[in-house]
């Protein structure tokens, strides 16, 4: 099989043509495109605060902390910085093009094909693995909350991967399933459920804020930096992982109502709320507890109630609220993997199948059914740590390629509407690659390798399915095609 010429790397999908084909630019319901416009301001904000909020603070701080020490608090920092660079391109980008698909489309629209499929690779890594891993996390807080209240708890051998002290986890495998079901059933449903579990997370959060405060020490911060400025990067990288829902916001291009207007003010609100909560709780959960002792804790932010309070419901309360809020962000970000693959699909970069649309529900049924297969695989059968790097490089690979897209589409398409324009370009952009870099090279080395060996697997997939079955090459052979 002949391998694809230059032309067909570098050939774009037109703006223009996206937004008719999803209808982009109509007043209401889903005219012009394949999925029903339902989503508002408030319910896509939720989406981003939703996939979040809680990935992170729930669990990550258990692995964060013992690379950083109180100084992990700089890594939220310069993780939150490196993102909100980055959704200020997203948000230029998703006013532009205001499809599903997020940086895959945005890739399309500026790159090409190639590079569209190269990033499609990191979006699903990115999406597949996250969904898996907050999974795992919420087998934790099932098992902190069926302790606390009935006092038994899963087998550790039906509560853990292999590798992980278990067989298979079982809690994370029927999240998973629940997931699946609420996706299948249809968009609207979901955006309603997850908001509430959004409005649910966050006064648990907050309740813990305030409790640990009055446990607040000092003295846990007088050795803030005890692994240097390496240590902080390294710590920067694991928990940017915990922003990954700013993106998830893009992926509902298609299915909100004027994307224009509302994709942009839904990045920069998600944005703020998830910063200051995540600050928030990381100051009091170190200030409450020394640092050493966040290593291997399982369900951190329970134990550290149980502890300061010394009463069982506290523990209870975040216990249940991580169930929730765990919840939610499984949901969404399964939802953002099945919107990726949907866009990919209608393209031709992947079989048709994937694209096809239930006509009562208006959800792609295929593509949520494999993702929920694949994800519960995933959960089942791969420790946490190893999941969660994959995600950071994935993600951070997937904003570099956002931020350069709205250098190149300033410059190869200056009069295309934009509903936002990145303030400070064209530094901002070139920030925002710096920042994803900097992040990038303080992950493992393992991880760099097994994230290319998966981007190089990827790209031949392209060459041989992709670049002849697209759209796009369709249209070029029957252009070429004698009349």
């Amino acid at each position: 099989m002949p391998t694809p010429d230059r032309a067909a790397w570098l050939r774009r999908k037109p703006v223009a043509a996206m937004a008719a084909e999803s209808g982009a630019d109509a007043s209401d319901g889903h005219e012009g495109g394949e999925l029903k416009r339902s989503i508002g301001l408030g319910q896509l904000a939720a989406i981003g605060i939703g996939a979040t909020v809680g990935t992170g603070i729930f669990f990550v701080l258990s692995a964060a902390t013992p690379e950083a020490g109180p100084a992990v608090v700089l890594s939220f920092v310069i993780a939150a910085i490196t993102a909100g660079l980055t959704a200020l391109c997203y948000a230029e980008l998703a006013s532009a093009v205001p499809v599903s698909g997020s940086s895959y489309s945005y890739a399309y629209a500026t790159l090409g094909e190639a590079a569209a499929m190269a990033v499609a690779a990191c979006l699903i890594l990115e999406y597949l693995v996250s969904s898996a891993a907050v999974a795992v996390g919420w087998s934790e807080y099932v098992n902190a909350l069926f302790r606390a209240t009935i006092g038994v708890r899963v087998p550790d051998a039906l509560s853990g991967a292999p590798g992980a002290g278990g067989v298979f986890n079982l809690p994370a495998v029927v999240l998973v399933i629940l997931c699946t079901l609420l996706l299948v059933r249809g968009v609207s449903e979901s955006a309603v459920v997850n908001t509430i579990m959004v409005v649910i997370k966050l006064g648990v959060l907050l309740l813990f804020v305030a409790i640990a405060f009055t446990a607040f020490d000092v003295d846990n911060f007088a050795e803030f930096a005890p692994l240097g400025l390496g240590g902080i990067g390294a710590a920067a990288g694991t928990v940017f992982f915990s922003f990954i829902g700013l993106d998830a916001v893009s992926t509902a291009g298609e299915e909100v109502r004027d994307p224009r207007r509302n994709l942009p003010r839904a990045l920069m609100l998600a944005l703020v709320v998830v910063t200051v909560v995540y600050l928030l709780v990381a100051v009091s959960a170190l200030g409450a507890q020394p640092w050493g002792e966040f290593e291997g804790q399982e369900a951190g932010l329970a134990a550290i109630m149980g502890e300061v309070t010394g009463a069982a419901w506290p523990g209870i309360v975040i216990a249940a609220g991580a169930v929730i809020s765990i919840f939610s962000v499984t949901l969404v970000t399964m939802y953002a993997q099945t919107r990726i693959l949907f866009s990919m699909s209608r393209d031709g970069m992947l079989p048709p199948l994937l694209s096809r649309v239930n006509p009562r529900t208006l959800t792609p049924v295929p593509t949520t059914v494999l993702v929920g297969v694949g994800v519960a695989l995933l959960a089942g059968l791969v420790p946490l740590d190893v999941l969660a790097d994959l995600v950071s490089v994935g993600t951070l690979v997937a904003f570099c390629v956002v931020s350069i897209g709205v250098i190149v589409l300033r410059r190869t398409a200056p009069d295309l509407p934009r509903g936002f324009r990145v303030p400070g370009y064209p530094v901002t952009p070139i920030l925002s690659i710096a920042a994803c870099v900097y992040l990038i090279v303080g992950l493992q080395w393992i991880t760099l390798v097994v994230f290319v060996l998966w981007l190089g697997v990827a790209l031949a997939f392209w060459a041989f399915y992709g670049a002849r079955h697209s759209r796009l090459a369709t249209a070029e052979r029957t252009a070429g095609e004698p009349s």
